[in-house]
């Protein structure tokens, strides 16, 4: 009789597990996914996730302390402050972010031997791509303003909230990580709502998880680097599957100008304070967080071909998908081996 009861509990435990998981199944198929776009930081966003309820004012408030902590064109935002010599530690979130994203990009300009450098502001602005745009600058103020460019010179303790400049001059510029982190931040928002499937992207940098809308893995494409500073063309040169991956291109075939018949690409290499002439027209990076893909991608341009090799041979965690011109001038690709399967055409 016992043995009765305990078969006829287990079986009405096995039907109610069977019928609860169906109904999960049938809610999450019929559950509708959201979808919002806007501008922030300067750039367009696009998020799609599935869920009964809409977080966009949600989530456009967590973007306003990701702009708080890290935009230089906001003149109240941490790193504005710190530029300034303005800045007070306190306990705010916007500031815990802007130690956040200082401590990982010093790791990886150190990873990077420096083509990766948060400090490199003023070079950039001397060449035309940032708050001003003058002529061609001459050899002299390019090293004139390379002594106070260079990670090694910042210090930062994210336990003190300290940051120490050996040069008032210094400039922090958290632009060539601050999508990939402010993507990261929609993300773990959305994990935080117990949201499963979803895709942010905020000016091209891509966080994703779960399924799409078709029920299939999120599938990003990766643009030929073609010259449009408009963005209007947007001709896929491939698609890769990014499902629970994070993802972030650099390239300087968007942001250039021409002057005396010579191309300037916006990527700066600190170490010569000249704008890069490596082969490589775009770098596209995966990883498992999008902050890191993001400045990897940047460090990729400066780095070339070569050195972004050797630092994927480090890093097993990494992929990345390199667009060059060959000796030919033509089109060429290398990608990581363990990106092979993630190639969907």
């Amino acid at each position: 009789m016992k043995q009765k009861l305990i078969k006829t509990w287990q079986t009405a435990f096995l039907a109610a597990l069977i019928i609860g998981t169906v109904l999960i199944i049938r809610h999450q198929r019929s559950m509708p996914y959201q979808h919002h776009e806007g501008m922030v930081f300067g750039t367009t966003y696009s998020i799609t996730y599935q869920s009964d309820r809409a977080y966009q004012a949600d989530i456009e408030k967590e973007l306003k302390k990701v702009d708080e902590a890290l935009s230089m064109f906001n003149e109240h935002s941490v790193i504005s402050r710190v530029n300034r010599g303005e800045y007070q530690a306190d306990d705010t979130e916007q500031t815990r972010m802007f130690f956040d994203v200082c401590q990982l990009a010093m790791q990886i300009s150190e990873d990077t031997e420096g083509a990766f450098d948060i400090t490199v502001a003023p070079l950039v602005n001397l060449w035309g791509f940032g708050f001003k745009k003058d002529q061609k600058p001459s050899q002299q103020a390019v090293d004139s303003i390379r002594k106070f460019v260079g990670y090694q010179k910042v210090s930062v303790d994210a336990r003190r909230k300290s940051v120490t400049k050996q040069d008032p001059r210094i400039m922090l510029d958290c632009s060539a990580i601050a999508k990939g982190y402010g993507s990261e931040v929609v993300a773990a928002f959305l994990r935080n709502h117990d949201v499963e499937n979803f895709m942010v992207e905020i000016g091209g940098e891509v966080v994703t998880h779960g399924i799409n809308p078709e029920r299939l893995p999120w599938r990003i494409g990766v643009t030929k680097p073609t010259e449009d500073s408009l963005s209007t063309g947007g001709e896929l040169q491939t698609v890769l599957n990014v499902t629970d991956k994070a993802m972030a291109t650099s390239g300087n075939y968007r942001n250039f100008y021409y002057m005396g018949g010579r191309k300037y690409a916006h990527t700066i290499d600190p170490k010569t304070g000249r704008p890069v002439q490596h082969n490589i027209l775009s770098a596209t990076v995966l990883a498992n967080n999008c902050a890191m893909a993001d400045a990897y991608a940047t460090a990729f341009m400066v780095m070339g071909l070569d050195g972004a090799k050797k630092v994927l041979d480090r890093h097993k965690d990494l992929m990345a998908y390199l667009i060059y011109t060959d000796a030919n001038g033509d089109y060429a690709v290398w990608f990581s081996p363990s990106l092979q399967s993630k190639i969907a055409q």
